[in-house]
């Protein structure tokens, strides 16, 4: 018997409308006894199909849509077509920064739950549903091998499997080499011809922040004889493209003594040891302390205040709060780049944030750049989910009576 599910109205009238997901409430049965990341047919109770997608036994998001076309089960030449296309599509926007960069983004990509960074000759790998983890080897061989295709060098994989999301597939949390393979565990990547160091291990999410690259080289324009603050600094990304840009001076601050470490170990890989300041604080009261026209230009990229929508109110006086300080502390004409990476705090929101935030400065914002992540991480306008980084750059004039 075929693996099925049969949806009710609800759920089939969501999917035929470019929804990706399915979830349990809109299931009426299961047929074919599917098992946990098997690839199940999605149907209505008429029999019309809709599509294919990953089973999840364990799950509320019962199925993540794979294909919605009659005539294309999903096979292993499938999913290489699926891994062709992804890397293709790198290949061709990121030019030299395709030794780092996404190489696939889940949904975005048609591979839900699989996302896969780029670090030189190390690929990072992050499961979080059970059709991808089943499917794992063979997908992984694809990967390698449409790389090499490329021109590309021999690879490792690292996989950084410990996310909670896992836990809601039924999949154990586990980190480490593929296969045991053998390397260091990290690299020095070469970004917009600036050099960081990659703790793939270690570090955050797969060890970098790759969805900020474009943004950093924003500000970088931005810079040039600027007394730049890059608050919540992480390893000194923003700070070390303000410096290279030509930035007068660059106080780069953050709460994480390791984090500073890498970036001070960063600021002398590019010989900006000397442009750079680097303070260990509570970044907040850092903001509070600090003395108005003591910058130029101020860089706001906070960890997310919010990872649910029942935190949104909470996050939303978090980013104003630091907003409002920021836009007290420029001069007139300075420059405030600020961002969030909150998919919960959504764009027409966070714009509304900054309004209430001019207002009570009383200063006015003159947008100079608009952008979200960087394009290797690219957006579906079917899944809002996908369109998570907001990054908003002002001339702030001050109001004059």
């Amino acid at each position: 018997m075929e693996k099925k599910l049969i949806i009710d109205e609800t759920g089939a009238r969501y999917l035929m409308s470019g929804q990706v997901w399915c979830y349990a409430n809109n299931v009426l049965e299961v047929q074919g006894n599917p098992e946990n990341g098997d690839i199940t047919a999605l149907c209505t109770k008429e029999g019309n199909l809709i599509g294919y997608g990953f089973y999840s036994a364990v799950n509320h998001i019962r199925a993540r849509i794979l294909s919605r076309n009659a005539q294309t089960v999903p096979d292993a030449g499938f999913f290489r077509e699926r891994i062709k296309k992804a890397v293709a599509y790198r290949k061709t926007i990121t030019g030299e920064n395709f030794s780092n960069c996404r190489l696939i983004f889940g949904e975005s990509d048609g591979l839900p739950g699989w996302v896969v960074d780029r670090y030189n000759d190390v690929l990072v790998s992050q499961i979080s549903t059970a059709g991808i983890e089943k499917r794992k080897e063979e997908l992984y061989g694809f990967l390698v091998e449409l790389l090499k295709e490329t021109g590309e060098e021999s690879f490792c994989i690292y996989e950084r499997n410990e996310i909670l999301a896992r836990a809601k597939e039924g999949l154990p949390s586990y980190k480490g080499f593929y296969n045991d393979a053998v390397h260091a565990e990290n690299t020095v990547i070469r970004e917009n011809g600036i050099y960081m160091n990659v703790d793939f291990v270690h570090g955050q999410k797969t060890g970098y922040f790759l969805d900020q690259k474009t943004n950093r080289l924003i500000t970088r324009n931005y810079a040039k004889g600027k007394r730049v603050l890059d608050a919540f600094t992480h390893t000194g990304g923003f700070a070390m493209n303000c410096a290279y840009g030509g930035a007068a001076s660059v106080v780069a601050a953050d709460l994480s003594k390791t984090a500073l470490e890498q970036a001070k170990q960063n600021a002398r890989l590019n010989h900006l040891e000397n442009v750079i300041t680097f303070v260990q604080t509570d970044v907040l009261r850092y903001l509070d302390d600090c003395k108005p026209d003591t910058f130029d230009m101020i860089i706001l990229d906070p960890p997310a205040f919010t990872k649910s929508r029942r935190t949104v109110d909470h996050a939303y006086q978090g980013y104003k709060r630091i907003n409002l300080r920021a836009m007290e502390l420029l001069p007139d004409g300075g420059i405030l780049a600020t961002c969030s990476c909150s998919r919960y705090m959504e764009t027409e929101l966070f714009e509304k944030m900054l309004e209430e935030a001019s207002a009570e400065a009383g200063v006015k914002l003159i947008p100079l750049s608009v952008t979200y992540q960087n394009p290797d991480h690219p957006v579906l306008p079917e899944i809002r989910s996908t369109e998570y980084l907001k990054f908003l750059v002002f001339r702030v004039e001050k109001q004059k009576d």
